[in-house]
Parts: structure tokens; C-alpha cells; sequence
């Protein structure tokens, strides 16, 4: 029998990434290794995710292979991103010092600055040689070591064709001294302080965008104060249990998830939520790590640690997304692998045809073309289109208690056109209030309510917790159940003191050939049509009784029904509840297209006809019944109160069940695609402008590297105005 082995996932920060060819050739790689199933390196946001069977591989050994493949990878938080900028800062510093009396030298190549006083020091020969030595093999040795090992792959990448270009100038030069030739020693020297300079800038305005957007990191603490002995002692979070009576500081982020034991608190659930406004906290509710004590005092017993909290998966599941590949992306890395070798060969073309056609025999002429050609090709500005922006993106929307699970779900939200809504939980507050009841001949109130509550005490159902509170307030002790049984969408059924009980809608009742009182159908009556939901009490197979219950729809609902439709989206409610409370939550939210009666196998048939109408439709539920339906929409939305539901089911998860949030991402989803094709515009527009105005002289080779450095600048700037642009929708 083949052994079962256990999967997980590896989220490692990676750096000496120069282009997306690098990321492509990391993916090869550790591809390669036994026991990796999946793997995503993510160029913009310098990170990797490795799905991996722990039973075959050890992490260790995939950070290993990162290193053998010419690349720097720690765990994902362990890595330190401001030494691996110091290094390149303190690079970019010594090549501007020694390219500068190069560049001086240089303007004795223009007849207009002939006049320019030029000191006689830096013409020497051996001087220019020296110093452009020290940046070329010295300063530049990482672009010699990174295109050695992406060729000793069979791949090619930016650093090769900086290591070539370069290379090619510096040779040409020292071949132009022993000549007695003019010497052109700046151009290797510029070129190599213009991309350490692009890259810098690049790393900085890249690294103050992903802060901006994922500021998760900043919520974790690294100490606690907790009752140990009956003693307050602060320990490092790394040593919180499970079951400990944690003491949050007021003004301090939690370190755990947990259950407010005693006291009284206003917690700021912003990070989670969305919500601004601080939420009230007692004995026995729910609080999360990260969330903060804004003011009272509270007592917490910890439920979850470490990885286990909102937090920490929150955290996971973004960058999750963020390494994930769009299609736009795997599209564009597709084009990156071939961009090298083409520009490799487009180079080898200019040199040939400025040779033998346009300057015959002149090769000095054709080298300073095809060194230009070399020097402008830019596969980074390409790489960086829609990376960079994906993860500000995701970023933003983690801040909005908006979680995506991959980064394909924002091109799907752009092109929605059709948003499908369950009802409890999701339109409306999802914690319905029993609010009136009929009684059969001879039932009393708490004699209907025992046993219907005794019935539903193990349903998940939102009426069975309605049910089961009504039984608490009213000091009802509920019996064991036996042989219970749940049928979603439609009721449950148990034996309770040795009868059956059976509770349900009308359509429960109807499959099992129970008829309704002449009185309880007129109560059910009266009650759907004043858009209340009705459930059908049966005790050893006579009818005992109804239920009515209210669920009011969202304050939010009705706004986010008018920006849905504002943003050229219909909104559809599909539930499983009566036809007459379905129409009347609908109104109230502004919905013009109901199905009712559903069951969760006919939402999912909704969905499919839907996309088979050519509809982009998203499904909008409580993860649970409506997982088919989840599944099958283009875009499956899990609503919840950051619930391991709302995490675990669908493609996205509103860890508020607000439905605000739909259109907040779908707004943030538009404008994140619109930055991107901005970002490609400008790539494509560069390349094809800049390379053949290289190739037929219009650039000189200093000149044309630097235009390639500050191109990808350029593009990460334009993701900076995205940065803004969405801080003005989720803040």
C-alpha cells in the first residue's frame, strides 16, 4: 500500500532576483525536487510558496536548492529586507565615485563641450583603465555570478545581458587603448552605476508600496504579559499555550486568539474587520491576535497560538496570493523567457548589419550600436507590470478583512457582471430572533420548544442557535437527542425521550407526507406574507406546531446592492428559504431577481447556467451549504466573522459578512487591472520605442542603459499611484 504522506506549504522570502526570469528559473528548480508538488516565486514581492509532502522533503533542503540555484531564501519574516538594500546601497556609492571621473573624461566626446574645462589627470589612460576595472569586476562581479548560474541553467536573464553588454564595453575600450583609439571606459562604468541605481530605487519604492499594503507583520507582538502561579509575568509569544490567561496591555495588540474570561474592554478589530469603530468586548466573546485593547481592562484564556491564529493564517493566506500567478502574469512570464535570448540575437543582428551594410568594416561603429541594443533591453519594466500591483492590491484588501487565496480572483472580480446571494447570513444578519409561535391542540409553549430544540441542539443551521437561545432564556433543559440527522437546506430529525421529532420548512414536511393544522397553515401563512421564515414542528408524526422567525436584512445590504448595480452588476438572491420572506428581504435590499425554495445542489445548478449564459457570475454564501455553489462560480465568496468557514470555503473570504465588502473588491479589482495594462502599456511602448532607436544609433550605449534602468522605476512608481488610488476605496 502506497504511504500517505502529509502536504504543507513553504513561504520563504528569496533575494538576488534581477528579473522575472529569475523567478521562472527558481520555480524550475526546485520543481525538480522529489516531493515538491507546486511552486510560485513571486518576482515583485521577492517571496516563493512551495507545496511540498513533509514525509519526502525537508524545508532545509528546498532552502538549500534556492542557494545552489545563485539565490539568497530564509523562512518568510526571519530575513532581514533592509541589509540585502544596504548592500546594494553601499554598492551603488562606490560606482558613483568611480564612475564620476569617467563621466568627466567623457565630455571630451562632444564637439558642444569642447570648451568644458577637463582635468588632465582623469584622460589618462591607465586611470580610466583602473577605475573601470574596479566597477566592472568588481562592483559588477554579482552580475557576472548571477548570469553564470541562470546559463549553467540553460536560462538567460537581465544579468546577462548586463554581464555581455558590459563586458563587451570594457573589452572594446581596452582593446580601443592599446589602439590609441578614443577610449569609451565610462560606458561600462555608467551603465553598471545606472542599474545598480534603477535596482536600488526599484527595491526602496517596491518596499515602501508592500509596507504600505501588508502591514500584518506590524500587529504580531513578541512579548505578553500573563497569570502564571497567580503571578502577571510576560513571557515571548513564542512560548504562549493553548489555555493560558493572557493580560493584554491596553494601546497593545493581543498575541493570541482567544475568550474574554472577565472584564469589559473596546477592542479595534479594524485589521480584521474593516470596521473603524472599536467593537464592544465581554465575558465569553470571541478575540483574535492583532486586535487591539483601545480601552477597559479584560482577561483572556488563549484558544489559539502562534500559526494558528486569525492573524497568522490571515498573513499566510496573502502572501499566498501575492506568490500566486495571475493568468496576466503567467502570460507576461511566458514573453520574459524569451525576451533575453531575443534581444541576445537582435544585438548579434545590429553589430552583423551595421558591419556589413551601414558602416562596412567600421566594427567599432557596429560594436557601440549593438552594445546599445544590449543595453536598453529592459525584461524588467515587463516583469514588474502586474506583479507589483497584485500585491498591493492583495495587500489592501488583507486590510479590509477582504482574503484572497490566489491572485487569478482579481482579473475574475474585474469581469463580473452577476453576483448571487444567499440569504441568511449573507443578506441579511444571519442571527435570526424566534418572534412567534402556533400551538397545536393540547401543546404547551415549553413543551413545543423542548422538543424542538432538543431536535435541532447538534444543527448549524442559524434558526437551530435562534432555537436553542429562546430554550436558554426561558430556563428550558434540553434532553439527550438520539439518531439525529440533518438534511441541508431543508430540516433535522431526532429521537427525543423515545419519540421522532421532526423540524422543518414546509418543503421538509411535505417529502414526508405531514399535513399542517388548518391553524398552523394560516399562521404560516400570515407570517411569510409579513416576510418572516416558518418552521413546521412534528412530534411522533402529528403536527405540534410552528415557529416564526425574523432575520433582518443588513443596514449595509441595501449600499451594497446600489454599487454593485452602479458598477454594471446585477444582484441575485438564491435561498433555499419560502418565496414570500425571500421577496421581502429582496425588496428591502433592492433586488429585482429571486429563486427561492433552493437547495444546495439547485444553486449550483443556478450558477452553471448562469456561466453557460456566457454570466460572470461570483457566489456570495455562509461556506457551508452553499460550498457546491461556491465552487462553481467564477468567483466563490465565503462570508463570515473570520471564521475557519469564511477562511476554508471559496476562492475569497470576507472575514466581515458585510456585503459592502463584494463591491469594495470588485472596485479595488478595476482599478488594479487598469494599473496594470498601464504598466504593460508603458513596458511594451519602452521596448519597442528605445531598442530599435538604439539599433540604428540613435543612443549611445551609457545612454541606453540607463533608460532601461529607470524604466522598471517608472513601472513601480505607476504602482505607487495604485497604492493611493486604493487607500482612498478601503481606507
Amino acid at each position: 500500500m502506497k504511504e500517505q504522506h502529509r502536504h504543507a506549504v513553504l513561504d520563504i522570502a528569496i533575494h538576488g532576483m534581477s528579473c522575472t526570469a529569475c523567478a521562472a528559473r527558481i520555480e524550475k528548480g526546485l520543481g525538480k525536487l522529489a516531493g515538491v508538488d507546486a511552486v510560485s516565486v513571486h518576482y515583485a514581492g521577492k517571496s516563493g510558496s512551495i507545496r511540498y509532502a513533509s514525509g519526502v522533503i525537508e524545508p532545509q533542503r528546498i532552502i538549500e536548492r534556492v542557494s545552489e540555484l545563485g539565490f539568497r531564501a530564509a523562512p518568510y519574516g526571519t530575513d532581514d529586507d533592509g541589509a540585502e538594500r544596504d548592500k546594494l546601497l553601499l554598492r551603488l556609492l562606490l560606482s558613483v565615485v568611480l564612475s564620476l571621473p569617467l563621466l568627466i573624461a567623457m565630455l571630451h566626446h562632444y564637439d558642444w563641450l569642447s570648451s568644458v574645462p577637463i582635468p588632465s589627470f582623469v584622460q589618462e589612460p591607465l586611470l580610466q583603465f583602473v577605475l573601470a576595472a574596479i566597477v566592472q569586476f568588481g562592483i559588477g562581479m554579482p552580475f557576472y555570478f548571477n548570469a553564470y548560474y541562470a546559463l549553467r541553467e540553460r536560462t538567460a536573464n537581465m544579468d546577462v545581458l548586463v554581464a555581455v553588454g558590459t563586458t563587451a564595453a570594457f573589452g572594446y575600450s581596452y582593446y580601443a587603448m592599446l589602439a590609441g583609439w578614443p577610449l569609451y571606459f565610462e560606458t561600462s562604468a555608467v551603465v553598471i552605476t545606472a542599474v545598480l541605481l534603477g535596482k536600488w530605487l526599484e527595491a526602496a519604492i517596491s518596499d515602501r508600496a508592500l509596507q504600505a499594503a501588508t502591514h500584518l507583520g506590524r500587529l504580531q507582538l513578541t512579548e505578553t504579559w500573563v497569570l502564571r502561579g497567580g503571578a502577571r509575568v510576560k513571557i515571548p509569544v513564542q512560548e504562549l499555550r493553548i489555555s493560558e490567561t493572557m493580560l493584554p496591555e491596553p494601546g497593545q495588540p493581543l498575541a493570541a486568539d482567544g475568550i474574554v474570561l472577565r472584564g469589559q474592554a473596546s477592542v479595534d478589530e479594524s485589521f480584521l474587520t474593516g470596521e473603524s469603530m472599536p467593537a464592544a468586548k465581554g465575558e465569553g466573546d470571541a478575540v483574535f491576535a492583532g486586535t487591539i485593547v483601545a480601552g477597559g481592562e479584560i482577561v483572556v484564556r488563549t484558544q489559539a497560538v502562534g500559526d494558528g491564529t486569525m492573524l497568522s493564517r490571515i498573513a499566510a493566506l496573502t502572501r499566498q496570493a501575492q506568490s500566486s500567478k495571475s493568468s496576466i502574469g503567467r502570460r507576461v512570464d511566458a514573453l520574459a523567457a524569451i525576451f533575453v535570448p531575443a534581444m541576445l540575437l537582435l544585438a548579434a543582428a545590429t553589430l552583423l548589419i551595421w558591419f556589413f551594410f551601414l558602416e562596412p568594416g567600421h566594427l567599432g561603429v557596429a560594436s557601440l550600436h549593438a552594445l546599445a541594443v544590449l543595453l536598453a533591453a529592459c525584461p524588467c519594466a515587463l516583469g514588474l507590470a502586474a506583479p507589483i500591483s497584485l500585491v498591493i492590491a492583495s495587500g489592501r484588501l488583507a486590510r479590509r478583512g477582504i482574503i484572497m487565496k490566489e491572485a487569478g480572483v482579481l482579473e475574475r472580480l474585474a469581469a463580473l457582471d452577476t453576483v448571487v446571494l444567499d440569504k441568511t447570513g449573507t443578506l441579511t444578519e444571519g442571527k435570526p430572533l424566534l418572534v412567534d409561535l402556533q400551538l397545536a391542540p393540547g401543546m404547551t409553549k415549553h413543551a413545543l420548544l423542548r422538543d424542538a430544540a432538543a431536535a435541532e441542539q447538534r444543527a448549524k443551521h442559524p434558526f437551530a442557535q435562534a432555537l436553542l437561545e429562546q430554550a436558554a432564556a426561558d430556563g428550558i433543559e434540553l434532553p439527550e437527542d438520539g439518531q439525529f440527522r440533518e438534511i441541508a437546506g431543508k430540516g433535522a430529525e431526532a429521537v427525543v425521550d423515545g419519540r421522532l421529532v421532526e423540524v422543518g420548512s414546509a418543503r421538509f414536511i411535505e417529502e414526508r407526507g405531514l399535513a399542517p393544522t388548518a391553524a398552523i397553515e394560516a399562521f404560516a401563512r400570515r407570517s411569510e406574507q409579513a416576510g418572516r421564515s416558518v418552521l413546521y414542528v412534528y412530534v411522533g408524526g402529528k403536527a405540534a406546531g410552528a415557529m416564526a422567525f425574523e432575520d433582518p436584512v443588513k443596514r449595509t445590504s441595501r449600499e451594497a446592492v446600489e454599487r454593485l448595480r452602479r458598477a454594471g452588476i446585477e444582484t441575485i438572491l438564491a435561498t433555499g428559504d419560502h418565496p414570500a420572506p425571500a421577496w421581502a428581504a429582496a425588496r428591502e435590499a433592492g433586488i429585482e431577481r429571486v429563486y427561492a425554495s433552493l437547495m444546495p445542489a439547485d444553486k449550483q445548478m443556478l450558477i452553471e447556467r448562469l456561466r453557460r449564459e456566457n454570466r460572470r457570475a461570483a457566489m456570495a454564501g455562509d461556506g457551508w451549504n452553499d460550498a457546491p455553489a461556491l465552487a462553481a462560480a467564477d468567483v466563490g465568496i465565503a462570508m463570515g466573522n473570520g471564521t475557519d468557514a469564511a477562511l476554508a470555503a471559496g476562492h475569497m473570504a470576507l472575514a466581515r459578512a458585510r456585503l459592502t465588502g463584494i463591491a469594495d473588491a470588485v472596485a479595488i479589482s478595476r482599478l488594479t487591472l487598469r494599473n496594470i495594462r498601464q504598466n504593460l502599456g508603458f513596458a511594451f511602448v519602452y521596448n519597442a520605442c528605445v531598442i530599435p532607436f538604439a539599433a540604428f544609433g540613435g543612443l549611445e550605449p551609457w545612454m541606453a542603459g540607463t533608460a532601461m534602468a529607470f524604466s522598471s522605476v517608472s513601472v513601480v512608481g505607476n504602482a505607487l499611484r495604485l497604492n493611493r488610488q486604493l487607500r482612498k476605496i478601503s481606507d
